[in-house]
């Protein structure tokens, strides 16, 4: 937990869960927890200034190579990380690779003299079928994260064992990215970890009366997975274009929240 007077400069970094998928959507606008944690700092903190650089389909390389310098520029004093997923779930032999570019951001991140947030990454074999086949390059992302946030002094929002991160009304229907109430409780645990006041562990607790997902809901998360995730990455894959071709950041610059 970290506590801390104010900030006053805020940088989400990550990629279609720190944008907000799922959390409204890009007719009527995007959410997602860092603008939902930008509006508690906001309260907490008048004034403060938030730039949201995710873009969906990211990789850790893009944030090390243009995310991460452009909240450097920005001197944020605040910065949230989310990535890996696209690392993860990308076929082929690159997910070493990501891992040591990944300690590089951390390092930097540590460098910057920010507060920085982290989060691990969610049990996916309890909540999606091809989650068993990523079972290892989870743990091993999230020992990566752990090391990393104990070494530097990060705050760390650790999904992995949370009850409520099993809960079918955290995720999308693809149950990969949050649902409006996950993309809450994340914001949530973002607070939490940095010792915002009134946060607690509630986020984490699961509701006793919540179903589990069932074996069909499970297959049509796959076949969505399969419809959302793999085969846009083939496709682009296969044109030699990047997941979010050439969309770029929703919140690219620094800017007090309107309303």
């Amino acid at each position: 937990m970290v506590g801390h007077t104010g900030y006053a400069r805020y940088v989400a970094l990550g990629d279609s869960q720190t944008e907000g998928l799922w959390d409204g959507d890009d007719a009527a606008g995007l959410r997602g927890f860092a603008d939902r944690l930008a509006e508690r700092l906001d309260a907490l903190f008048p004034g403060l200034e938030y730039a949201n650089v995710a873009v969906r389909g990211n990789q850790i390389r893009d944030v090390a190579d243009v995310q991460l310098p452009a909240a450097l520029a920005m001197d944020a004093d605040l910065i949230t990380l989310c990535i890996g997923m696209n690392d993860m779930t990308r076929p082929g032999r690159g997910f070493d690779r990501a891992l040591a570019q990944l300690q590089d951001v951390h390092r930097s991140l540590a460098a910057s003299g920010a507060t920085v947030v982290t989060t691990t990454f969610p049990d996916l074999a309890r909540i999606l079928p091809i989650g068993r086949v990523l079972g290892a390059r989870v743990l091993a992302i999230n020992e990566l994260i752990r090391a990393a946030a104990a070494r530097h002094g990060f705050a760390l929002v650790d999904l992995y064992a949370a009850p409520s991160m099993i809960q079918p009304d955290t995720w999308s229907p693809d149950r990969v990215h949050g649902s409006p109430r996950g993309h809450q409780r994340f914001a949530e645990a973002a607070a939490e970890a940095l010792g915002l006041p009134g946060s607690s562990h509630a986020w984490a607790v699961a509701d006793p009366t919540a179903a589990p997902p069932s074996l069909r809901s499970r297959t049509y998360s796959q076949a969505l997975w399969t419809q959302n995730m793999l085969m846009p990455w083939l496709w682009n894959h296969l044109q030699g274009r990047p997941v979010g071709g050439t969309r770029g950041p929703r919140r690219p610059a620094l800017a007090q929240l309107v309303g």
